[in-house]
């Protein structure tokens, strides 16, 4: 017989950055606007780099797929915010937070593998750059991201699999604005530990091995930078991996305090407000890191926009 704590559960309540109704116009605007300067920012870049052939490179191939993932990314979590505060309805059927949450966990999971593997490429030019276009060919790049999907594909399902199996109690308020894997187990009143277990394995292996992957590459990278004779050399070689370098430190280090903050026992909005820096500033930025820092993108982009003024 099923315990009186436990229910069928049919929706569930996100309860947002701020219940406060006077900020909620704020907060529409705000987000609405960084949303849209996020899906422009990765779309330009996205285009830049289609429409300029010196550009179709494995760098600027990894880079265009990491601009579609963030406009991915945080269209799984932005659109449904907005519209919860337009309509004033906070409320998510279970079988569409499921959804939200694997698609969610699949572009978070992908941004990571993607960034580990423009570490190795930036570490195959700078450390082999004679054998560069052999070894980062078409046929790998393209392996590269296959293998990607594959893993974030499979690793989110057996989540959402194993979610179904968990019985929630009537408590059903999420103190988020999306639907996040380790607030949902929260609400749960079956045992959870072998979802725990699998969680800290993920963190591991999308998280942590990345991570350390990327680690590695740049201490490779500064290696060889450092036994470049010339100042000129050395600044040159650096600039070719200072863009990656800067998303990665802002993509991992805001990642690891909203990973702390969702753990805690007593979760609180300050772990919401630490997601937006996650989930919305962060691929807003991304587009912005690359052209301001990058000589190859500014002239695509000019291209680009010439292009359009003519066309007009």
């Amino acid at each position: 017989m099923e315990p009186p704590n436990q229910t069928a559960v049919s929706k569930f309540i996100l309860l947002g950055l701020s219940e406060d109704r006077n900020l909620q116009p704020l907060l529409f605007g705000l987000f609405l606007y960084m949303y849209l300067i996020c899906v422009l920012g990765n779309l330009l870049i996205i285009l830049a780099v289609r429409s300029d052939s010196n550009l179709h490179t494995p760098m600027y191939f990894f880079l265009s797929n990491l601009s579609l993932t963030d406009i991915c990314f945080t269209s799984t979590t932005i659109p449904k915010m907005l519209v919860n505060i337009q309509t004033q309805n906070s409320s998510i059927t279970y079988e569409d937070c499921l959804t939200h949450m694997y698609f969610f966990m699949v572009f978070a999971g992908l941004e990571s593998m993607l960034l580990t593997v423009m570490a190795y490429d930036r570490y195959v030019v700078i450390c082999h750059p004679l054998h560069y276009m052999i070894i980062m060919n078409p046929r790998l790049c393209c392996l590269l991201l296959l293998i990607s999907w594959i893993i974030c594909l499979i690793y989110s399902l057996l989540q959402i699999v194993l979610v179904l199996r968990v019985s929630f109690c009537r408590e059903t308020e999420i103190p988020h604005f999306f639907c996040e894997l380790a607030q949902i187990l929260k609400l749960a009143c079956s045992d959870t530990f072998i979802h725990d277990i699998l969680l800290y394995f993920v963190t591991c292996l999308l998280g942590v091995i990345p991570l350390t992957g990327i680690l590695f590459s740049y201490s490779r990278i500064i290696s060889s930078i450092l036994g470049i004779s010339s100042a000129r050399g050395k600044y040159k070689a650096f600039s070719t991996c200072g863009s990656h370098l800067s998303v990665v430190s802002l993509f991992y280090g805001v990642g690891l305090v909203v990973y702390f903050t969702s753990r805690a026992a007593h979760p609180s909005r300050k772990g919401s407000v630490a997601s937006v820096m996650y989930t919305v500033v962060s691929p807003m930025l991304n587009p912005f890191i690359y052209s301001l820092r990058n000589q190859d993108i500014k002239g695509a982009l000019r291209k680009l926009v010439s292009r359009g003024v003519c066309y007009q």
